[in-house]
């Protein structure tokens, strides 16, 4: 994910105040933990996610409050048409 130029201030701030209902919705879908890194050069996000054995199918793409925070980031990142954050896949190169 991707950053727009002087949005990361904002960005952190709004992650530091987190709706309850979508830590709620992420810890419904099994994410234990999740983590976001900034490359605070090229703006470029990295995100992972430790989901636990039991983690359920539930697609949060289509979920309304997923949705509604993908809205609320929208002015801060490069999204899709959709609205969803712009994902480009990072292929595992090592592992040990």
């Amino acid at each position: 994910m991707k950053l727009k130029p002087g949005c990361a201030a904002v960005y952190k701030q709004r992650h530091d105040e987190i709706w309850p209902e979508l830590v709620a919705l992420l810890k419904a879908d099994g994410i234990r933990e999740y983590h976001i890194f900034l490359d605070e050069e090229s703006l470029s996000l990295f995100a992972f996610q430790k989901k636990s054995s039991d983690a359920s199918a539930q697609d949060l793409a289509q979920h309304p409050i997923m949705r509604r925070w993908w809205a609320h980031m929208a002015d801060l990142m490069e999204v899709n048409a959709d609205l969803s954050p712009v994902v480009v896949p990072c292929p595992e190169v090592f592992r040990l």
